[in-house]
């Protein structure tokens, strides 16, 4: 399966009739959040594939033909994915959370995750904690996602949030449980 994982930064080459070559062949796109619905139905139109997406912090409702997979476990193709999306909570909004509230939604889901015998692709907003993450409250990582990745161990874990023009940051690591972790933000393209 080809993925075109995106979040936070429009790239303006994928506004344009070129990206069908970036994007050739892709069969899913994902949003990890923080982009604008006529961006992301842009991309829906142009490439011609589902677009699933988890909400941002910035985030209040999903584009139009999106299928929303924030605190759900879906399958696409035989691919088991889970959505966790959100922040750590820095100040009142909608999709900000204190680290019980996103252990207690993760807690809602493992029925839903041992009955489809697991997950494949982690998709948050959020990094993991110690993972991509930075210093600053709005920043910081979700331990909850380290734990889904130790009892889970799905291939990738796909997040945003934490953007390029921070500074440097790396952009890929492998988790202790052998996921690979990867920030998306721009855009990425995966082939499983």
């Amino acid at each position: 399966m080809k993925i075109l994982a995106v979040s936070d930064e429009e790239c303006e080459v994928l506004w344009s009739e070129r990206v069908k070559d970036i994007a050739g062949g892709v069969d899913l796109i994902i949003s990890c959040g923080d982009l604008r619905n006529d961006y992301l139905e842009f991309l829906l139109t142009m490439i011609n594939a589902p677009l699933l997406y988890v909400f941002g912090n910035h985030d209040d409702h999903g584009p139009e033909g999106g299928i929303c997979i924030d605190g759900r476990v879906y399958v696409s193709g035989g691919v088991r994915f889970l959505g966790l999306g959100g922040s750590m909570r820095y100040r009142y909004g909608e999709h900000m959370y204190t680290e019980s509230e996103m252990r207690r939604r993760y807690m809602k889901l493992r029925p839903r995750l041992w009955l489809s015998g697991g997950v494949d692709v982690l998709v948050t907003h959020a990094p993991a904690k110690g993972w991509g993450d930075l210093d600053d409250r709005a920043h910081h990582g979700f331990e909850t996602f380290n734990g889904i990745m130790t009892r889970h161990r799905p291939k990738y874990m796909l997040h945003g949030h934490v953007h390029t023009a921070y500074g440097r940051i790396k952009r890929e690591h492998i988790h202790t449980s052998g996921t690979r972790i990867m920030n998306v933000c721009g855009y990425k393209v995966i082939d499983t």
